[in-house]
């Protein structure tokens, strides 16, 4: 049998005996000792130039759309539309957040869209007030734990089964599909009286409570960079630059001022929109900083070598599709909200192609292993965007999915390419 070489050690692996392994294509790759600002960034070009380019298309695009839809309809960069992007957007950055756990396998999930029906639906159906209604917590917490349990129903299938992936949840895209109709039944439409509910998409935070959230999300942030530091330093692990650090959380608070005195401009910011910085936040934690997080990754880039490393592969992998059902149920649950209803339809529609599209227009990897959470809201940027770009000029449905379908083709393309570049560079 040919021996098999242990994974090098790298930062971020505080126990001699867990198998961690560094997010290709994050930061943690360019870590030297002693490292200056100046030498990360030279770093960051030679990965640029071997294909190696994060998140710089993605940043492209977004000002690219936004340059062209404004010269063609002035209110697109309104204050007024830019809060109604946020709330479009909201779903499909939510559920794209859980499939980004999947992605990261090198596998797919097909059933979040209905799966975020029948979240959205069981939350509506236990808040009617017909005799046995429930507090909004109550309803909100079993949609969840039902989104959960198909996750884990759906990984068990794949990883203990065998079953692939790929069939696996489309038989769920059409089972759960029923069971979204099932639990409708005769009703049709099912209309969400409950204000904290319908209060999560639709309302929003006071002027001067969105400036405190957002100052929270900037303080988080930075206390968790601060841990990060110190638990490497303790470990005798070398950190990126302090420079570059202090420079991240500057952006980070630069940009959500932005945000903030733009919707404060309008209705103010929506609460949704505070959610989302909650999870991007909690996200990027727990897949940059926890075990279960690196060993995702790990799984993702190979999955013998993970096995062989001691990784409980069939557990990251339920794991994995767990989160997905979850975070499909949260998003069915927000949609839900936003319009106030559920019917028959709940879940349909494009959910399923814009919940998938996100993340892999962010530039999440769909052959697994490279991946971010963020790439989910900045696709989900993308995508409403263009659908809200393209309404403002009246343009028909169908041309909506057109350019959306090529938006994806680019993005799965530029990784294909950025792929083979890293392979020829050494990089992969």
């Amino acid at each position: 049998m040919t021996d098999i070489a242990p994974p090098t050690p790298v930062p971020g692996q505080v126990t001699g005996s867990e198998p961690a392994v560094v997010p290709a294509g994050t930061d943690a790759a360019l870590h030297e000792d002693g490292a200056t600002l100046a030498t990360y960034a030279r770093g960051r070009v030679q990965a640029w130039r071997s294909g190696d380019l994060g998140s710089l298309p993605i940043l492209f695009g977004i000002i690219a759309i936004a340059v062209y839809f404004q010269a063609r309809n002035s209110n697109f960069l309104s204050a007024g539309n830019f809060v109604n992007l946020i709330a479009q957007m909201s779903p499909y950055a939510v559920i794209g957040m859980g499939v980004v756990f999947v992605l990261l396998l090198g596998e797919i999930d097909l059933s979040i869209g209905y799966v975020s029906g029948v979240g959205g639906v069981i939350c509506a159906l236990l808040l009617l007030p017909d005799g046995s209604q429930h507090s909004a917590a109550f309803a909100i917490v079993v949609a969840l734990l039902a989104g959960t349990a198909i996750g884990v129903i759906q990984g068990v299938l794949f990883a203990k089964v065998g079953i692939p992936s790929f069939v696996v949840t489309l038989a769920g895209l059409l089972g759960w599909n029923g069971v979204v109709l099932l639990l409708i039944g005769s009703r049709g439409t099912v209309s969400i009286q409950d204000p904290f509910v319908n209060g999560i998409a639709n309302d929003n935070l006071s002027h001067g409570w969105a400036w405190i959230a957002v100052e929270g999300a900037v303080l988080l942030y930075a206390g968790i960079q601060y841990l990060a530091v110190r638990s490497r330093a303790k470990a005798g692990l070398p950190n990126l630059p302090v420079s570059l650090i202090l420079l991240r959380i500057l952006v980070l608070a630069a940009v959500g001022a932005a945000v903030v005195a733009v919707a404060n401009s309008s209705r103010g910011l929506p609460y949704v929109g505070l959610l989302l910085i909650a999870l991007v936040l909690i996200g990027t934690y727990v897949t940059d900083r926890t075990r279960f997080g690196r060993h995702t990754y790990a799984v993702g880039g190979n999955v013998e070598a993970a096995r062989r490393a001691g990784i409980r592969v069939d557990g990251i992998r339920i794991a994995a599709f767990a989160i997905s059902g979850m975070m499909a149920a949260l998003g069915g649950i927000i949609l839900a909200s936003r319009l106030s209803s559920v019917d028959t339809n709940a879940g349909g529609g494009s959910i399923l192609l814009y919940a998938i599209a996100a993340p892999v227009i962010g530039g999440t990897s769909l052959f697994g292993g490279r991946g971010t959470i963020r790439s989910a809201l900045l696709g989900a940027v993308v995508i409403a965007g263009i659908e809200n770009g393209l309404g403002l000029l009246n343009v028909t449905a169908g041309t909506k999915f057109v350019v959306t379908g090529l938006v994806l083709l680019a993005a799965v393309a530029v990784d294909s390419l950025s792929r083979k570049g890293r392979a020829s560079a050494g990089r992969a």
